[in-house]
């Protein structure tokens, strides 16, 4: 057994080497040079946000690349970043200890540690999840060689995969009556569909975020249950997902279903019940009169709870993160919520003293402003990162410090079915009731405008494709501004709003 070694005092310790650990590190350092920063990380390589761009007051964009703990050390000298797990935290004592026996003691601590994935049957070898980079490597090998997968989950991981995947039958199974309603209404879910079965087009241009590709270095982690930091936006373009067949998108989507059970071969031969088939026209029309479906034996079944079966190679579990806070709650008299989130205030402050906490592995307590609302993000966990950092310092100098703009609206921007999509503020109409109204312009294969109205003002908006509306409809939300003598022609494509509300 190794012998336990405390290190000495250091001012600030984060616990997490994804985008909110290394986005409140790096905001530390340049903040306040003086302090010694000590980031732990389970992983050997950290999430940098790079070429990072404000679109508007609240839009922001960025690109995440995978780097060695070493380079962070050099652009942030104050910085020192240890590869190790963390296995259990002393609130009182001011100690963090990890799975080697390292005592390091702090100041100051920001827990940054993430979220996990949510999987079903977690230790059946056919079931995987895609949280990091090391679990989208073992997907990519996985359906190098497979036929059929299932993809369970309707959140935006499984959106992304759903749409990359090519040359492999691709089960969609999704609680909800209509696709992606994590992120989009039922009208947005319509204008998507095109794209399940359309060609993909090539990519003629290099892709501009980096796809976590590390050369020779192999990405390992100290343990197997030690996850590394979230993937970030665009994780998926430019990955090569090709199963093993020679066709583009062949994605059928059973609706309103879960899953009732996972079965091995021999289980489902057992059961005595038949698979459902799954061939395009394409193939179906290739067969000869009389034949049934080719290779029907495949290692693992999955049965909906809409009695259907199918057989496929293996099962990506997409259902969503719960925040990864097992590790430090223990024996420390944190407030949590329902799913395990570590309650912060509006300074990020836990109910641990000196103990700050940021990304997905928070739940927020205030009260938020009217627009806002926290979701588990790689956009929110940039930005909490930094305003964990800046509250840190605060309290360090006795200052207050403001609530950052981020936090009074709602603003997110991705790519979905190769459209970008951007939501903003109450995109859904939450919390609104039922006496709102939306207004909707549809150019199909085109865009997808939608302004979510109450009381003749705008609270929140989608906007899917390249509309130009964002900076606009960022502003009316704000603003609050009265659109009731507009009416329908807020959306009127002859009219240019985008001008007339400049």
């Amino acid at each position: 057994m190794n012998a336990i070694r405390k290190e000495e005092t250091k001012s600030i310790v984060i616990i997490g080497g994804g985008i909110a650990g290394v986005t409140c590190a790096e905001t530390l350092s340049a903040l306040c040079p003086d302090q010694n920063i000590l980031l732990l990380t389970a992983s050997p390589l950290i999430k940098a946000v790079t070429n990072f761009r404000k679109v508007s007051r609240a839009l922001e964009t960025f690109d995440v690349e995978e780097k060695p703990m070493a380079a962070m050390e050099e652009d942030c000298p104050n910085v020192q970043v240890i590869h190790v797990v963390v296995s259990k935290l002393d609130g009182e004592k001011h100690e963090v200890h990890t799975e080697d026996n390292q005592i390091f003691k702090y100041k100051k601590l920001c827990i940054c540690t993430g979220g996990k994935p949510k999987i079903i049957a977690r230790d059946n070898p056919y079931v995987i999840g895609i949280r990091d980079t090391e679990s989208v490597q073992d997907f990519q090998k996985r359906l190098t060689n497979a036929r059929r997968i299932a993809v369970v989950g309707n959140g935006g991981i499984a959106t992304e995969l759903v749409y990359e995947i090519q040359g492999c039958q691709v089960l969609w199974a999704i609680k909800d009556d209509s696709i992606s309603c994590t992120f989009v209404d039922a009208g947005a879910a319509q204008f998507f569909l095109p794209q399940l079965v359309a060609a993909k087009e090539k990519l003629e241009q290099p892709v501009k975020r980096l796809k976590y590709t590390t050369g020779a270095f192999k990405v390992s982690r100290v343990t197997s249950d030690a996850l590394g930091g979230a993937l970030g936006p665009d994780w998926s373009v430019g990955l090569d997902l090709s199963g093993s067949k020679q066709e583009s998108h062949n994605v059928h989507v059973e609706y309103k279903v879960e899953v009732a059970q996972i079965l091995t071969q021999e289980q489902f031969k057992l059961t005595g019940k038949c698979a459902e088939k799954f061939i395009d026209k394409r193939e179906k029309a290739q067969l000869p009169s009389g034949s049934g479906i080719l290779d029907d034996r495949w290692p693992v079944y999955i049965e909906l709870t809409n009695g259907k079966i199918y057989g496929c190679d293996f099962i990506v579990s997409a259902t969503g993160v719960v925040p990864n806070s097992a590790a430090v709650v223990e024996n420390n008299k944190f407030g949590l919520s329902e799913d395990g989130g570590i309650k912060v205030n509006n300074k990020m402050q836990t109910s641990v003293m000196d103990v700050y906490a940021a990304g997905d592995v928070c739940t927020t307590t205030w009260e938020p402003a009217p627009h806002w609302l926290q979701m588990r993000l790689w956009s929110q966990a940039r930005q909490m990162g930094a305003y964990a950092a800046k509250c840190i310092i605060a309290d360090m100098h006795n200052e207050d410090v403001q609530m950052d703009f981020c936090f009074e609206l709602f603003a997110h921007v991705t790519k979905f079915f190769n459209y970008k999509v951007v939501l903003l503020g109450r995109y859904n109409a939450q919390d609104l009731g039922s006496d709102h109204e939306l207004l909707l312009r549809v150019t199909k294969g085109q865009e997808y405008v939608k302004a979510v109205m109450k009381d003749g003002r705008m609270h929140g908006a989608i906007l899917i494709g390249e509309t130009d509306l964002e900076e606009t409809f960022e502003n009316l939300i704000l603003n609050q501004m009265d659109l009731s003598v507009y009416g329908e022609d807020l959306l009127n494509p002859n009219i240019d709003i985008e001008d007339y509300f400049d």
